[in-house]
């Protein structure tokens, strides 16, 4: 993405801004650029492999894909469903002669599928896609350290235990020597 090409509208440079907060890089080949999609890396390890960088795309047909966290690219776009198609129901019946031919039942079959739903315009692309890392990447990855490796929750909670009870243990500590030296100048 040229960046120069992009400041001067107003919602471009404020997508720029906020992957320039995340540390997002754009990673866009010319080819790809030509073809009107956009890549970005993310500063955050893929859970699968734990080797590379998560890679999103933006694509000029209106898709917003997961370049390498998967057997395969997903789409990041939202699901709708498609208005019903309804079909004639057949049934099986035996002719005279012992073939078998399809005969219509007078009902219907209702049939309706899940597909994505596109964002053709890119600068709408791109704010669902800052958007959707964060929440999908950003916040849901938050116990990732910065390195790449995975801090589990359970080790995270101990550890704020632990630091909690060493406070507690600290001001109890303190309170006990206050007492003390009280009690050492009341006796004097």
């Amino acid at each position: 993405m040229n960046r120069k090409e992009y400041n001067n509208d107003p919602r471009y440079a404020k997508v720029l801004e906020q992957m320039d907060l995340l540390q997002i890089m754009d990673i866009t080949t010319t080819r790809q650029h030509k073809n009107g999609t956009i890549v970005w890396k993310l500063p955050i390890k893929n859970d699968n492999s734990g080797k590379t960088n998560i890679e999103v795309a933006s694509f000029s047909t209106g898709y917003v894909r997961n370049q390498n966290s998967g057997y395969s690219n997903y789409q990041l776009n939202k699901r709708c469903e498609s208005e019903p198609e309804y079909y004639p129901d057949y049934e099986w019946k035996t002719l005279d002669n012992g073939d078998y031919t399809q005969v219509k039942t007078g009902k219907y079959r209702k049939f309706t599928t899940r597909g994505c739903k596109l964002i053709p315009v890119e600068i709408d692309r791109l704010e669902y896609l800052i958007t959707y890392c964060l929440k999908n990447y950003y916040i849901k990855n938050a116990n990732q350290v910065a390195d790449g490796n995975y801090v589990p929750k359970w080790r995270y909670d101990n550890l704020a235990d632990a630091a909690r009870l060493d406070y507690e243990t600290k001001d109890l500590q303190n309170k006990l020597n206050t007492i003390k030296r009280i009690a050492d100048y009341e006796t004097i």
